[in-house]
């Protein structure tokens, strides 16, 4: 699994609606410089935004369809607008993330994981000066709360064990899931919907 997952990050095999996320990627990749490692974070980050704005103008690929009367919901990462019945948009500025790169990363494992949840990057979006990826998923709607000790037996079952509160570590895979409480685990129909991921790669993985 873990080979599959490096193949999938690095680009070299495909999952769920993968194709735009990669492709922005490799475009982050092939822009950065070898004196990145001198760099702040934040650094990284602004320049990384300049560069993803670049490939929209390029690709045009800034998203337009936003309907802000569609306002459902926001959290400190991020806006959610309804798009339709089925489907929801939701607008994230990568603030849990050090760089634009690990954000992406984490889209790709949540589709590996939680295909049913899996995350369509349909283009950007820019207010007050804030860029924000927009994303498309199913809209998912419960029918009972969900049990945290559920979430806890389903990953453990999947090799990830409970570190405190709500987060988990893969250690054979060197991966990080958190947030993991009851407003971004859904169930419907006694099945967990995984609609609010934040997985972090550590240095572990890549071993």
């Amino acid at each position: 699994m873990k080979n599959e997952l490096q193949n999938i990050i690095s680009g070299k095999s495909q999952v769920r609606h993968g194709d735009a996320i990669q492709a922005i990627t490799r475009y982050l990749r092939r822009s950065k410089s070898t004196s990145d490692s001198l760099k702040s974070s934040k650094q990284i980050k602004c320049e990384e935004a300049e560069s993803i704005k670049q490939y929209c103008n390029q690709n045009h690929f800034w998203n337009t369809e936003i309907d802000i009367t569609t306002f459902v919901s926001s959290g400190a990462e991020q806006k959610v607008y309804l798009h339709n019945e089925f489907r929801v948009f939701k607008l994230n500025d990568s603030i849990y993330y050090l760089s634009w790169e690990d954000y992406f990363n984490n889209l790709l494992l949540n589709n590996y994981f939680f295909p049913d949840t899996a995350y369509q990057l349909v283009g950007f979006y820019e207010s007050e000066d804030v860029l924000y990826a927009v994303v498309e998923q199913a809209f998912v709607k419960a029918d009972q709360v969900t049990e945290l000790e559920n979430v806890k037996n389903f990953l453990n079952e999947n090799g990830f064990k409970n570190t405190k509160n709500n987060d988990y570590y893969h250690s054979d895979l060197g991966i990080i899931i958190e947030d993991l409480h009851d407003e971004n685990v859904l169930t419907f129909q006694d099945n967990l919907y995984f609609i609010d991921t934040v997985f972090y790669i550590t240095e572990q993985f890549y071993r």
